[in-house]
């Protein structure tokens, strides 16, 4: 399965409770702070949802 390297970029103050939400379950909360994780539909959900405040790049 791929895996994806997401890094968190902009801040999550004045964000909605849904946004906040998608990036505890992503594993982020800090800008700078990168997780790896499976590329799967739950995933990929979350970052449809939080894409502005996040950078993606597929994990090596």
């Amino acid at each position: 399965m791929a895996k994806l390297k997401i890094t968190q970029t902009r801040s999550e103050i004045g964000e909605s409770q849904r946004h906040r939400g998608a990036l505890r379950a992503l594993g982020l909360g800090k800008i700078g702070r990168s997780v790896e994780r499976d590329d799967t539909p739950q995933v990929a959900g979350m970052l449809r949802l939080v894409a502005h405040l996040v950078k993606v790049e597929a994990a090596s």
